[in-house]
């Protein structure tokens, strides 16, 4: 692989990472209720769900892209785990905790991992994205090894990315200014999850429709 398709496929990985989504406002989220703590947490889940994709992507496996019906459990399952999500936001809407109170509950922040985890395991976006940048823009005669490095380097930059996000989110005195408006950054959370998740339901009609 040559400088020029490295440098090209981490610019469009970059590029991706920049376009807020669900792990992102999963991300503010849990920092600004939770603390760093959780917020790094959930960071590594979302990371090794992208490393997953990944590594299926440098072992050249499609199952995903080809096989109809696996694909469309992923992404139904992916639906209905946002929207539940969503759900938890609501519930949370009328919540005001600051980090100190947070942070005096382990048993809050311990699922923060596994969260993270499924929300990237459970976004078929996820996989279809690493499928085509691969597919697109790694030319076939790459070795394997140069595959490997050049996915190690995105999931070193995703996790990086979002460890960085949640620092900034959680220095300064961020978190005790805006634990006043938590309520409205879960609210906020809610709607535009289940936004996200009705906007995949529409796309999904034609596709999984059945004549």
């Amino acid at each position: 692989m040559s400088w020029q398709h490295f440098l090209a496929i981490a610019s469009a990985h970059f590029l991706a990472l920049l376009s807020p989504g669900p792990d992102f406002f999963l991300l503010v989220q849990q920092s600004l209720s939770k603390g760093r703590t959780a917020g790094i947490r959930l960071a590594a889940g979302i990371a090794i769900a992208n490393l997953v994709f990944i590594l299926l992507a440098v072992a050249g496996i499609a199952l995903i892209r080809e096989d109809g019906i696996l694909y469309a459990l992923l992404y139904w399952g992916g639906c209905a785990y946002l929207a539940w999500l969503g759900w938890q936001f609501w519930q949370a809407r009328h919540a005001c905790l600051t980090l100190g109170e947070a942070g005096n509950a382990p048993e809050q922040t311990s699922p923060s991992f596994r969260t993270g985890l499924l929300s990237g395991l459970l976004n078929p976006k996820n996989a279809l994205f690493y499928l085509a940048l691969f597919t697109l823009l790694v030319p076939a005669d790459t070795s394997l090894l140069a595959r490997g490095a050049t996915g190690l380097w995105m999931f070193a930059l995703v996790f990086g990315w979002d460890c960085l996000i949640v620092r900034l989110l959680t220095s300064g005195g961020l978190p005790q200014r805006f634990s006043p408006r938590l309520g409205w950054l879960h609210l906020s959370s809610a709607l535009l999850l289940w936004g996200v998740v009705g906007t995949m339901c529409w796309h999904a009609l034609d596709r999984f429709a059945f004549h």
